[in-house]
C-alpha cells in the first residue's frame, strides 16, 4: 500500500522521466520505470525499521528479512502489479501526447484549406484579391487583371521557391510605383 501511495505521489516524476527518455529515444527507456525504485526505497524503510526493532531471541542481531519464498512472491507479485499501473500512467500520457498531436495537425490542415494569402510585404494581415484588385491594410494597393487568391498564391509560392533554389536568404517584397507605371509587387534580395 505504500509503494502505491509513493508510486501515486511520484506520478510527476514518471512523467518527467518519461519525457525525458522519449526526447533521447523514441519510446520508454529500460530505465524509465519508477516502480523499481519506489519499492527499494520502501525496503530500505522496512529494513531500517526492522533493524531498529530489538530481536525478538533476546540477543544476536535480527534475522535477515524475507528469506521465506512465499514472501518473496508475494513481493514479486506487488512489483508485477505496480508496474503494469505505471505502464497504465505512461499509456495514458501516449494517448494524450498523440491526442494533441491529432489536435495539431487538424488546426494547421484547417489553415492550409484556408484560400486567405498573408501579405508579403507587411507578413501581419490577409490580403484582400478581388478580380481586379489586391490590396492590404498596410497600404499594399495593386491593380490587376483576372487574379485570384489561389492565382496570387501559386505566383508567389512559385516565385519565392525558385529564389530559394539559389539563394538561401529570404527575400523581400515591396509595392513600386513609376511615374507611369502602376504600382507593381517586386521580390528582391538583399544579398
Amino acid at each position: 500500500q505504500r509503494c502505491m501511495e509513493r508510486l501515486r505521489s511520484s506520478r510527476a516524476k514518471l512523467l518527467d522521466r518519461y519525457r525525458q527518455a522519449g526526447e533521447r529515444a523514441c519510446g520508454p527507456a529500460a530505465g524509465a520505470l519508477l516502480v523499481p525504485e519506489v519499492m527499494e526505497l520502501e525496503w530500505q524503510t522496512l529494513r531500517a525499521a526492522e533493524q531498529s526493532r530489538p530481536p525478538l531471541g533476546g540477543e544476536g542481531a535480527p534475522a535477515p528479512m524475507l528469506e521465506d519464498p512465499d514472501e518473496l512472491a508475494v513481493l514479486e507479485e506487488i512489483q508485477q502489479e505496480l508496474i503494469l499501473q505505471e505502464q497504465s500512467v505512461i499509456e495514458e500520457y501516449e494517448r494524450s501526447l498523440q491526442f494533441d498531436e491529432e489536435c495539431l495537425n487538424a488546426m494547421l490542415d484547417g489553415l492550409d484549406a484556408s484560400d486567405k494569402v498573408i501579405c508579403p510585404v507587411c507578413r501581419k494581415n490577409n490580403l484582400t484579391v478581388r478580380n481586379h484588385l489586391v490590396s492590404c491594410q498596410c497600404g499594399l494597393y495593386i491593380s490587376t487583371q483576372g487574379m485570384t487568391e489561389r492565382k496570387l498564391r501559386s505566383l508567389l509560392e512559385n516565385t519565392v521557391t525558385e529564389h530559394s533554389h539559389r539563394c538561401f536568404h529570404n527575400p523581400e517584397f515591396t509595392v513600386t510605383s513609376g511615374m507611369e507605371e502602376e504600382a507593381s509587387l517586386l521580390m528582391s534580395c538583399p544579398v
